[in-house]
């Protein structure tokens, strides 16, 4: 039935004639990425030698690439920020066109988007891998407090290194750990820094004059239950304040006080709480790109409306997106997106030729690395479709484990920059056939 679905969609797919060249670049092609993030270049470098030169083109502003999984690692003093980039323009298929600018709308209709110039590119076929948006106005004074006053955050390469910077810095108080009620990438990495930072107060001997608290605006440490049991033991026995429902609202960075408001349905909800800090670090709220939430490609909360199995969109079969940006009901993470591209692949290039080959199904595959202090780590790998856990490994990745770390802090990284952005990594699931034959966890 998908098969059919997808050719059904494909017969009613209005052909396009390439236009002409400009001085600088075509102005159509066959297939438009949006993103040159892990998602849209795992796709984009595959798509592009499959295709042929320039028939794929890469919008993407940025001229620097993040490996932004290694952030947490930075953050906590155990990675060069160094490690983390290198340039686009080192990182794009050299198949591919590489347009340096930002994407400002999509018109679905007419197969066109506008980039920032207010140029128009054509394309036959669409792949969305914008991302999401990092919301540090969202939250009241953040904008004005952080990178200074003892605020950091991991997930922006501007203040990522303030955060071992300052908390090398404490000595006492309260160091404060965030997580917001919006969706955001890599769910996991809030309540990783507080661990890290624990480690580094145990190191400097001042741990027994320094309170660590996680202020999670979720009702759970972690969405799925067998992870949860794991890190809430872990926060237990390393005396880690974990504060369910509150959700940060505002920083005074002079008076250095940070404001939650409780949510839930308990007595304290619609209550603020005020607490000073003398470290914070903020997870900030995030959200889908305007040019992605006026299009009629989004759906009510403001993602690209997709099909949870093929990645194709709902309305416009001609539309495929992957990773953060899309509408997927499970975890933002880069070990998401890699599973993803290569259905997405599949079915896009399935239906770019013709053929009636069932589709593929992505069955919402995450993983979210754990790291709970040097050479520890649980490694949380699962379904967000079903909850179930999918575990690479034969042993309890629940369990703090020094190969599990390894796996993370220095197989992945390199992993990454040598197979998944050359689309040739598609997540661990043929080594887990072999590493858990029984897949009992």
């Amino acid at each position: 039935m998908l098969a059919a679905k997808i050719a059904t969609r494909t017969a009613h797919h209005r052909s396009w004639v390439r236009l002409a060249s400009t001085a600088t670049a075509p102005s159509s092609y066959k297939v438009v990425v949006i993103g040159g993030g892990a998602g849209g270049l795992a796709v984009s470098s595959t798509l592009s030698k499959q295709l042929g030169k320039n028939e794929v083109a890469v919008i993407e502003p940025s001229e620097t690439h993040y490996q932004q999984p290694l952030f947490t690692f930075v953050g906590g003093g155990l990675k060069r920020f160094e490690e983390t980039y290198r340039p686009t323009s080192d990182v794009i298929a050299p198949e591919a066109q590489w347009i340096n600018q930002a994407a400002a709308q999509i018109d679905p209709d007419s197969n066109t988007v506008t980039l920032a110039d207010g140029t128009k590119v054509a394309y036959e076929y669409l792949v969305v891998a914008a991302g999401i948006e990092l919301d540090f106005a969202g939250i009241k004074g953040l904008e004005s407090a952080i990178g200074k006053n003892g605020v950091a955050s991991n997930y922006s390469p501007r203040y990522v290194q303030k955060t071992f910077e300052f908390l090398q810095g404490v000595k006492e108080g309260n160091a404060l750990f965030t997580m917001p009620a919006t969706p955001v990438k890599c769910a996991g990495a809030p309540q990783k820094i507080a661990y890290l930072a624990d480690e580094l107060f145990r190191e400097k001997g001042v741990r027994d004059k320094v309170a660590v608290g996680y202020y999670t605006a979720l009702g759970k440490i972690f969405a799925i239950e067998k992870y949860a049991n794991a890190m809430n033991e872990v926060a237990r026995s390393r005396d880690i304040g974990v504060n369910l429902f509150h959700d940060l609202v505002e920083v005074d960075g002079a008076t250095k006080k940070a404001t939650f408001k409780v949510l839930g349905a308990g007595p304290q909800a619609g209550e603020t709480v005020t607490v000073p800090y003398e470290f914070l670090h903020v997870t900030p709220p995030m959200k889908p790109f305007d040019f992605i939430k006026s299009s009629a490609i989004s759906n009510a909360a403001g993602f690209v409306d997709i099909d949870k199995g093929t990645l194709q969109h709902t309305k416009y079969p001609n539309i495929y997106s992957i990773g953060d940006c899309s509408s997927l009901p499970t975890s933002k993470t880069a070990a998401a997106a890699a599973a993803q591209s290569s259905v997405l692949k599949y079915n896009l290039l399935n239906q770019i030729r013709g053929t009636n080959a069932p589709a593929a199904e992505y069955n919402g595959y995450t993983s979210c690395p754990l790291v709970t202090g040097k050479n520890k780590l649980v490694l949380a790998e699962f379904s967000g479709y079903t909850g179930a856990p999918h575990e690479t490994f034969f042993f309890d990745q629940a369990k703090e484990h020094a190969f599990s770390y390894w796996v993370t802090a220095d197989a992945l990284p390199a992993v990454y920059w040598s197979s998944m952005l050359k689309g040739t990594w598609h997540g661990p699931a043929t080594i887990r056939k072999f590493a858990n034959p029984t897949a009992k966890n």
